[in-house]
């Protein structure tokens, strides 16, 4: 992924409310939002070259998402894919806090990567860019792209903004969403509006490549937004949706499913 935007603890249904777009070559080949085929009770994208994934749920209360932090054109390659983590953490059993203190060791291992993790009941942010550090997130609205957790990038301000105005008009008391009541996320994900030059941030990548993927919806050629997702998770279903988008943003497909969440059990963090 290269921006999240979320709500914690801010709808009356669904305590997380979750958008996000992932960035990456067309070429690269990757399995569209299903089913796990060897993990049945995981759900979401899967990257086929190394194995991991972007972003994924459980029917047993857990979701993990992670994106690489930007810092030069040639990051140095890493033995192990940050995929991985979300993998790992999905089909696991540790808590949050447990995740990260034994990520910790192998941290410097992996490529530079943001990571949110929730666990039925916590939910926390963890990092290895710049030393290894983790945190539960407090309530509110949050987002974290390609920088720090919550830097105030445009594209991150934007896509929390449209989802301060879906808590506002969604209704509060609605079971089951539909498509059609999430096509205002949907619409701001889609958004390749170029940020202005004095608020874009400096990754060592070149004032050209950052007006280039300053907007929400990269619709590049080579490389761009491959997929837009909304996931909403609710005290007893998750609604998971993925539009997906090949070169020049032309649409790929779309998935839509509700999963059963398995009742929650009182258990530390």
């Amino acid at each position: 992924m290269c921006l999240i935007a979320f709500a914690w603890q801010s709808h009356p249904r669904y305590p997380l409310v979750l958008i996000a777009n992932r960035d990456e070559f067309h070429a690269r080949p990757a399995a569209a939002a299903g089913l796990d085929p060897e993990a049945s009770q995981v759900y979401g994208g899967r990257d086929l070259v190394e194995g991991g994934s972007w972003l994924q749920v459980s029917t047993r209360r857990r979701l993990a998402a992670v994106t690489n932090v930007r810092a030069g054109l040639q990051p140095a390659k890493k033995p192990r894919s940050r995929g991985w983590l979300v993998r790992d953490f999905v089909r696991g059993d540790d808590r949050v806090r447990g995740f990260a203190a034994a990520t910790e060791p192998a941290a410097s291992e992996y490529g530079a990567f943001n990571l949110l993790i929730w666990d039925g009941v916590a939910l926390a942010f963890a990092s290895n860019h710049q030393g290894f550090a983790h945190r539960i997130i407090a309530s509110g609205l949050h987002a974290m792209s390609n920088g720090a957790f919550d830097a105030p990038w445009p594209k991150s301000g934007h896509a929390t903004r449209a989802v301060e105005a879906w808590l506002a008009s969604a209704p509060g008391n609605a079971h089951r969403m539909d498509r059609a009541a999430l096509m205002p996320l949907f619409d701001a994900l889609a958004d390749t509006t170029l940020a202005p030059d004095a608020l874009l941030p400096d990754t060592g990548v070149g004032m050209e490549l950052e007006r280039t993927l300053s907007p929400p919806f990269v619709a590049g050629d080579a490389y761009g937004t491959r997929c837009s997702s909304v996931v909403l998770i609710g005290a007893d279903h998750c609604v998971f949706a993925e539009r997906r988008f090949g070169p020049k943003a032309a649409p790929a497909g779309e998935s839509f499913a509700i999963l059963p969440l398995e009742a929650a059990a009182a258990r530390p963090c």
